[in-house]
């Protein structure tokens, strides 16, 4: 499967480095040239714009941001719905809105194009490791083709049910995490 890689922070650079170590023909594309600099030794290609990446990828991953940075790489002029194949597969592993991912996952197909969503929990240091959590939400047959991508930098991947699925309990794990971090402090408190 030939991937599309946007999104190369302190989380996606390490995905995208496993992707590639793992023998998929990987295709970058980064707002900031200097974000593709650790890659200059690796057998990936670098596209002048999200369109150029989309047209030489199976499946295209976002580790962006937030809302408003998904959609724009995505829908802008020269972005990666202007230049994906009909048949290709969209993974947001950002966490943002499950309407989001639905709203967006319906001007996909209209093109032909499955988006799943798969955020991921654990941070650079998993990503690394190959250990990160994938929350997916999208059809099964779609997600099984993107899996051998996903584990090389996931593991476990869990499929969790219809599109949105996985936003939703990223954002639930997101804030038990707050909830666990709040007690940990009153009771750090309360010890002093």
């Amino acid at each position: 499967m030939r991937v599309g890689f946007i999104g190369l922070g302190s989380q996606g650079a390490p995905m995208a480095h496993r992707i590639i170590d793992a023998g998929h023909p990987t295709t970058l594309w980064a707002r900031r040239a200097a974000t593709l600099e650790p890659f200059a030794g690796k057998p990936a290609k670098a596209a002048g714009s999200p369109a150029e990446l989309a047209a030489e990828s199976d499946l295209v991953c976002l580790c962006v941001v937030g809302d408003a940075d998904v959609e724009e790489v995505l829908t802008r002029d020269d972005g990666v719905l202007a230049g994906i194949a009909e048949g290709s597969v969209i993974a947001v592993h950002s966490t943002v809105h499950p309407d989001t991912c639905r709203r967006l996952a319906g001007v996909a197909a209209e093109k032909g194009v499955a988006l799943i969503d798969a955020p991921v929990s654990g941070g650079g240091p998993a990503a690394a490791e190959g250990r990160l959590l994938v929350m997916v939400g999208g059809e099964t047959d779609v997600v099984e083709r993107c899996r051998p991508v996903f584990a090389s930098y996931g593991d476990p991947i869990v499929h969790l049910g219809d599109l949105g699925s996985g936003q939703v309990t990223k954002l639930l794990n997101n804030l038990l995490f707050t909830a666990h971090l709040g007690t940990a402090s009153s009771l750090l408190d309360l010890g002093r």
